[in-house]
């Protein structure tokens, strides 16, 4: 990947989109992970508004102050990037004590975890439309279009989507490039959704290079029969979670009636 040409490109198409559509600037959640750092620094190079939220929800503390640490960074070398913390931890228990009970905790467990992803979503385009921003999502090419791994209205309700078309892999490279604190590079990759420290790997079952590799094989059409058994498991929890996400893929699904039965 030619990485300065590629950081060029994003930097040019995001303030070309913003200026075109008479916006300020962007806003963008930061969480502690590579992504959102990698984001929000292309975002910053634009030279347009910039503005970070920090947004717990019963976050570990390594999260936190990882997050903290990259907006003291961006704040030192971009003149126009602020800041907010919203500690949203007192709101989202707020939210649930409001919902009605379950006889089994555990069969909420998911709903909650894409409850935090929506409150922050919410407070996102709050400070969007108070601002005149655009939300900035996060979202690298294998979450986005391969296993379809992020909230539907919640961290997918975004914008504009600046590094979706890159694989986690060149967003590392990107990261490196660009100086990012080496904490951000090392952490390994969690959504922050579940208040403990659990990774996106211990929740997919495969590492980003592992489904890097699946996704192409994919695209490749290739004969899983030539696989061994550790690639025939990773193709097969590529392709399920591709499978039943697609809903979260493709655009919302329009009832169309027939012409005759609108005379």
């Amino acid at each position: 990947m030619q990485t300065e040409k590629v950081i060029d490109h994003i930097v040019n198409w995001l303030k070309e989109y913003a200026i075109n559509a008479k916006m300020e600037g962007f806003v963008i959640g930061i969480s502690g992970g590579i992504d959102s750092a990698v984001t929000s620094t292309l975002c910053a190079k634009t030279g347009l508004d910039l503005l970070c939220l920090e947004m717990p929800i019963h976050q570990a503390p390594s999260q936190v102050s990882r997050a903290m640490n990259h907006i003291n960074w961006l704040r030192t070398n971009f003149s126009r990037v602020s800041m907010h913390q919203m500690e949203l931890t007192p709101v989202f228990d707020g939210l649930v004590n409001a919902f009605p009970p379950v006889e089994n905790e555990s069969d909420r467990f998911m709903s909650l975890a894409n409850t935090r992803a929506r409150l922050r979503m919410t407070s996102l385009y709050y400070f969007a439309a108070l601002k005149k921003y655009l939300v900035a999502g996060t979202g690298n090419k294998i979450e986005d279009f391969g296993v379809g791994f992020f909230t539907k209205y919640g961290d997918g309700g975004v914008d504009l989507s600046p590094i979706a078309d890159l694989m986690k892999s060149e967003v590392y490279e990107i990261a490196r490039y660009l100086g990012l604190n080496q904490e951000l590079i090392e952490a390994a990759p969690t959504d922050g959704l579940w208040g403990d420290d659990r990774t996106d790997e211990d929740q997919i079952g495969a590492s980003y290079d592992e489904l890097e590799w699946a996704m192409k094989m994919q695209h490749k059409k290739t004969d899983i029969s030539n696989f061994n058994t550790g690639e025939k498991r990773v193709f097969e929890i590529y392709t399920r979670l591709n499978k039943i996400n697609q809903h979260k893929m493709q655009p919302i699904p329009v009832c169309e009636i027939p012409v005759q039965l609108k005379g």
